[in-house]
């Protein structure tokens, strides 16, 4: 085994998102501030900043504000504020426009800003390496390193240049280690090392099981008669039916419109594909007439945090941290986590620098639990706590009335005094025999269109010759089980086609996976039945690279 370099560092943090940027700007203002210095280093798994960024987006600014007062001055490209907020009801033909008054006030979008969340993460970016953060693109961290006492001492990258058989190519080099006094984790949704300490630390010993839900997201150019900037429209219903989602559309700048659909991944029917439930979506009346005569020019997929308040773990634990959508502060009803990802790594900075400036190392940051749980992080969540899981028990309709009841109390300050649970994703699939089957159209081509075709526009790419990064626990169990149970249900709820089942010579099905095609969305290692499905990191720079997204 090649010995792997090494590099020491303060603070190492893992995704150059919204909340790793976000941890590492506020511990270099702590440390300008002190006079002391403190050195940060941020690896990021895309190409680039921002090129595994998605999201739909629809930011409120209020941590921002906390974090860059002046960022409106710096270029932030916040600049289409949200003029219009719509929520429709869908039926298969017709909607209904719920009243602005019926909508608690925070779900009103006022004061909020629509744009491209990778280009947000590109300007934070900015701002950080201004202030001496160092960031690492193209470098996924793919090893938890552990000091003796069981604490952890950092990570390491993946190795580079090997062969899908694992053996060396003539291009190997070894991964680093990067070594710090305390790590944050700001891997998004599922990440893979947030997993392992998961499981390691027995994060969720004292919460519940987290849920997610599957965004999947076009980007469209549309003329400029139609366009119209700060337009936000947010419908439910059709064409879900025993399912949970809904669907999205924001004009944003350059006369371009995001537009998405989400479906919660509790789902049970295994027909169930929530990328043809998108395709679906945008042939209603409704929504055709936003985007009737423009062009798509970008697609993508990726897994939200569901779960809230109740789903939220252990946040530190010796020697790191969890942070942002690894610890999963995604508003359900406000189809928002931007704000509260970036506080979360506002805080977790806040408590590492009162270590670092006491020479403590490795040890738990046990001030970031307590500041998350008293901070306005805490107070949002709670008030909505029982909306995501009203719907899973009681469904659409009932659900929503459910949840709006509860909303409005929280919005007046009565809190009822139980929280609904969750039931883990993975656990809810009905059997084929139980399930009836899905007839999708197929794809127009102008409207509509099909899984490799949308792939394609995520410029997604991956070194052939490296090893598979889907793995599988048991080779066996996609046929014996998936298929013999629930008919292959991922080949349906991938959005990018990775999966699908072919026949041998000797007649047998045999699980074909494209990992080329992944997108890094997660949803096969969350739905998977049995749990036999692992995702792992790729070679580094691999994956999608977004653009505008």
């Amino acid at each position: 085994m090649s010995e792997r370099e090494s590099m020491a560092y303060d603070v190492v943090i893992v995704g150059a998102g919204p909340a790793g940027l976000s941890a590492a700007i506020r511990l270099k203002q702590l440390a300008a501030e002190a006079g002391r210095e403190i050195s940060v280093c941020i690896l990021e798994k895309g190409s680039e900043v921002g090129a595994h960024i998605l999201s739909g987006a629809v930011i409120d600014p209020k941590a921002l504000n906390e974090l860059i007062p002046d960022w409106n001055d710096k270029g932030s490209p916040l600049t289409v504020p949200v003029t219009e907020n719509h929520h429709w009801v869908l039926s298969k033909t017709g909607k209904f426009g719920m009243p602005h008054v019926a909508l608690p006030p925070f779900m009103r979008n006022k004061g909020t800003y629509t744009l491209s969340l990778g280009n947000f993460c590109r300007w934070l970016a900015g701002q950080a390496e201004e202030l001496g953060v160092e960031i690492f693109p193209g470098f996924p961290a793919a090893e938890v390193l552990f000091n003796e006492d069981g604490s952890v001492k950092g990570v390491a990258t993946g190795d580079m240049g090997l062969a899908r058989d694992g053996s060396h190519r003539p291009d190997y080099q070894p991964g680093m280690e990067l070594h710090a006094k305390y790590t944050f984790f700001a891997e998004g949704a599922r990440g893979s090392l947030t997993k392992e300490l998961t499981r390691i630390f027995g994060l969720r010993d004292q919460s519940g099981p987290q849920v997610f839900g599957l965004g999947v997201k076009e980007l469209w150019e549309i003329p400029a008669d139609k366009h119209k900037p700060g337009r936000v429209i947010h419908s439910q219903g059709w064409p879900l039916d025993d399912a949970w989602g809904g669907g999205f559309l924001y004009h944003q700048e350059n006369n371009q419109v995001a537009l998405g659909f989400v479906v919660a991944l509790d789902y049970s029917n295994p027909y169930l594909s929530p990328f043809e439930e998108f395709q679906r979506w945008k042939t209603h009346p409704a929504i055709r007439a936003e985007i009737e005569g423009g062009r798509r020019l970008s697609y993508g997929a990726r897994a939200i945090n569901e779960g809230g308040w109740q789903a939220i773990p252990q946040l530190a634990f010796p020697g790191g941290a969890l942070i942002g959508c690894s610890a999963g502060f995604v508003n359900v009803p406000r189809i928002k986590g931007t704000h509260t990802a970036m506080k979360s790594g506002m805080l977790a900075a806040e408590a590492a620098f009162d270590a670092l400036c006491k020479d403590r190392s490795s040890d738990l940051l046990e001030a970031y639990e307590p500041s998350v749980r008293s901070s306005w992080i805490d107070k949002e969540l709670r008030m909505v706590r029982n909306a995501q899981p009203a719907v899973a028990h009681f469904g659409g309709l009932l659900g929503t009335l459910y949840a709006g009841f509860d909303m409005w109390l929280g919005q007046l300050g009565i809190r009822l005094p139980w929280t609904l649970k969750h039931k883990a994703d993975n656990t809810t699939l009905r059997r084929k025999s139980e399930a009836k089957k899905i007839d999708y159209p197929k794809p127009d081509g102008v409207l509509t269109f099909d899984r490799l075709t949308s792939v394609f526009l995520s410029n997604t790419n991956h070194e052939e010759d490296q090893p598979v990064h889907l793995t599988l626990k048991d080779a066996s169990v996609p046929v014996d089980v998936n298929l013999a149970l629930y008919d292959g249900p991922e080949q349906r709820y991938c959005p990018a086609g990775v999966y699908e089942f072919v026949e041998e010579p000797n007649g047998k099905p045999r699980l074909q996976i494209n990992a080329q095609n992944c997108v890094h969305c997660k949803t096969c290692d969350i739905k998977d039945p049995t749990q036999n499905i692992n995702w792992v990191t790729p070679e580094g720079g691999g994956g999608p690279n977004y653009p505008n997204m």
